[in-house]
């Protein structure tokens, strides 16, 4: 709802601080006054197009700001998306131009483009009359316009919506396995040979996770043992220099020793020594020779980590990732194998899915049917009293490309006089008519429940008495639950207003200023009564006034 408007240096308006309330908010006003201003301010700061005729003249620039007291979640997404702190249920747009016609936006102190100032702007306030943005113009709001209606007056309805939804997103999941099936297809196909050929050889390899890294320790292991050997060769060499061991050496001295004549022999500690010390040499050198089981499989190994690796190297994945390189190759394979199978269940879901979704479908196309002539009946029903009883009205439903929403489009149709075929909405009546067609429309609509601004300018053109009273009628039902601003010249209407405002202009040292004041008590009887008679009140108009104001 909007609750504040303030205006700074707009043509007329000099300054201008408004508080609106909910409900019927009626804006009165001899002609020339500055209503049409008025709207052309707020326009501005909803994100309207900027011109620099509209800064007052001899001012540096002009300002609005327009504040409202809720922020719907589309509103919020909007704010979310472009970096807008909105933390509460305030929202104050601004908006200003210099006379070059130049100007910034702002949305709760925040700079915005004038892009995303509109798109808020559209969503909070709807205006009926010489501007062009009420939503209902808008054929692609017209099948949720509909379905809202249907879901107030048919408790089925959701159900059907949710139903169709869910139809729609199983289709489109078995559809989507189809197609990732064909194509993968299509593809292992003209790889069927690759596939073959590369499944045979990881088969054939066997490769199983750490078998690389065990290889190659057990290489490594093999290569410093085939070192130690040839080590342990030189060794042996050097224990038997030219083919005589060296243990040998020391008993044949130890022998010889033991052939001196004296005895005790004096020699004969060094004797056992030397015996030692062969048996000794004897050790080592036994324990040195080189064993062949040591470097035995290191070719073995070698052949097999090299194989193992080069298949790695081929694929270009990690030697451990081989054995799950088989597993899906072999799946490709496999499908391929058993397409002819996995096709025709696929085929047989999605046919299933289909056949789900169109009964959903033609469901709630026969309940949008039906909601569409009890829509045509009620709007029907409040045309005679709007000075429309010539108009008829349809929601034509047409056939369109499945999606969630069903197979139905919607465009709502109307013609102002018999004979005539009928058009949209904005090509077919004028501007009163259309501004009159579309409060009948919005109050069936809304049902007194919807939670955005209104405005309504020109509704009144063209008629008095009993009509008038009608459209004060109907303005104040559909502002029952919301709210509504109407710029009127009919005193009937005037008469609904919950906030009346009063617009005037005057002129000091060759200086037009319009102000605008809420009125109440006398001076709002005071007003009505001028609507109904002009410049001079009388005692007549007084009581009609009386008579009208509710």
């Amino acid at each position: 709802m909007l609750t504040r408007l303030n205006i700074s240096n707009i043509v007329l308006i000099e300054r201008l601080n408004l508080e609106f309330g909910a409900g019927l908010n009626v804006l009165t006003g001899e002609t020339g006054a500055g209503k049409s201003i008025l709207l052309d301010a707020l326009a501005l700061a909803l994100g309207a197009r900027g011109d620099a005729g509209l800064v007052r003249r001899g001012t540096d620039g002009a300002a609005v700001t327009a504040e409202f007291d809720s922020v719907t979640p589309a509103i919020r997404q909007i704010l979310t998306d472009v970096g807008v702190d909105c933390d509460d249920d305030v929202l104050i747009l601004r908006r200003t131009l210099s006379p070059d016609g130049k100007g910034r936006a702002w949305i709760n102190d925040c700079a915005v483009s004038v892009k995303t100032l509109k798109a808020v702007g559209d969503i909070l306030v709807e205006i009926h009359g010489q501007f062009a943005n009420h939503a209902l113009l808008d054929g692609a709001t017209h099948r949720g316009a509909l379905d809202d209606f249907a879901t107030r007056n048919n408790p089925e309805f959701t159900g059907l919506v949710a139903a169709t939804k869910n139809a729609y997103a199983e289709y489109q999941d078995a559809q989507k396995r189809m197609t990732e099936l064909t194509e993968m297809l299509s593809r292992a196909e003209i790889e069927r040979e690759f596939l073959e050929h590369n499944v045979a050889e990881l088969a054939s390899l066997d490769v199983h996770v750490g078998e690389e890294e065990e290889l190659a320790t057990r290489r490594a292991a093999m290569m410093n043992a085939e070192k130690d050997a040839a080590i342990l060769t030189d060794a042996m060499a050097a224990i038997a220099p030219r083919g005589n061991s060296l243990d040998s050496a020391v008993y044949s001295v130890a022998h010889i020793l033991e052939h001196i004549k004296t005895t005790p022999n004096p020699y004969q500690e060094q004797i056992d020594k030397l015996y030692e010390a062969a048996q000794t040499i004897s050790d080592v050198a036994g324990a040195l020779t080189p064993s062949d089981m040591d470097t035995a499989s290191l070719e073995e190994v070698e052949e097999r980590l090299f194989a193992i690796r080069a298949v790695a190297r081929k694929h270009r994945i990690p030697a451990d990732e081989l054995p799950e390189k088989l597993s899906q190759m072999s799946a490709q394979l496999n499908a391929i194998d058993n397409s002819d199978a996995e096709l025709k269940k696929l085929t047989a879901q999605m046919s299933q899915k289909r056949a789900e979704f169109d009964r959903c479908a033609a469901a709630l196309h026969d309940a949008r049917a039906a909601a569409a002539d009890a829509l045509r009946t009620r709007i029907l029903a409040e045309l005679p009293d709007l000075k429309l009883g010539q108009a008829d009205f349809v929601a034509e439903l047409a056939p369109v490309d499945a999606s969630a929403a069903g197979i139905d489009g919607v465009t709502f149709m109307i013609k102002t006089n018999p004979g005539m075929p009928f058009g949209a909405l904005h090509k077919t009546a004028s501007g009163g008519e259309l501004a009159r067609f579309m409060l009948a429309l919005r109050v069936v609509l809304a049902g007194g429940a919807d939670a955005r601004t209104f405005i309504f300018d020109e509704i009144d053109t063209g008629i008095s008495g009993a009509t008038a009273s009608a459209v004060g009628n109907r303005l104040n039902r559909l502002a029952a639950g919301a709210q509504a601003l109407v710029i009127t010249h009919s005193a009937q209407v005037a008469g609904y207003a919950d906030h009346h405002f009063k617009i005037s202009k005057s002129v000091a040292n060759d200086i037009t200023t319009t102000s605008v004041c809420e009125i109440s008590g006398e001076a709002r009887l005071n007003e009505v009564a001028r609507i109904i008679s002009g410049a001079e009140i009388t005692p007549e108009s007084l009581t009609m006034a009386r008579t009208l104001i509710k």
